[in-house]
């Protein structure tokens, strides 16, 4: 079984979110996404400024098995993206929960409660 994190909400589709305050949230690939994708090499990821919505993509990972998109968890505005991923992708594989995608401002905080527990995100990634 693949861990999950302590202190971020999950999505059925791998990607988690790490609050930061009540309008700002990190979003990443999870520890079980990077082990079935394998060693990662590529990371395609939107520009600071672009406007997400809920379940739409917003990049995609490449790793020597397959190319994946990337859903985000989340409605809002990408305020920053994480640019060292950018020259070593590899980072998501050595750690995912550290190794974020984008810093994102909220549109509506709500939607996190659509989002998975680390317990109800393990049942589904084993």
């Amino acid at each position: 079984m693949s861990k999950a994190a302590d202190g971020y909400l999950y999505t059925e589709s791998h990607e988690w979110v790490k609050p930061l305050d009540d309008k700002t949230v990190l979003v990443g690939i999870t520890d079980y996404a990077q082990a079935q994708l394998g060693t990662v090499v590529f990371v395609d990821l939107p520009e600071a400024g672009k406007q997400l919505k809920m379940h739409e993509e917003l990049g995609a990972v490449e790793s020597v098995k397959a190319a994946s998109d990337i859903y985000s968890p989340v409605s809002g505005k990408v305020l920053e993206v994480n640019e060292d991923l950018v020259g070593e992708p590899e980072k998501i594989n050595n750690d995912p929960y550290e190794a974020w995608l984008v810093k994102v401002e909220l549109d509506d905080k709500s939607e996190l409660q659509k989002l998975l527990s680390k317990a109800d995100y393990e049942k589904i990634s084993k």
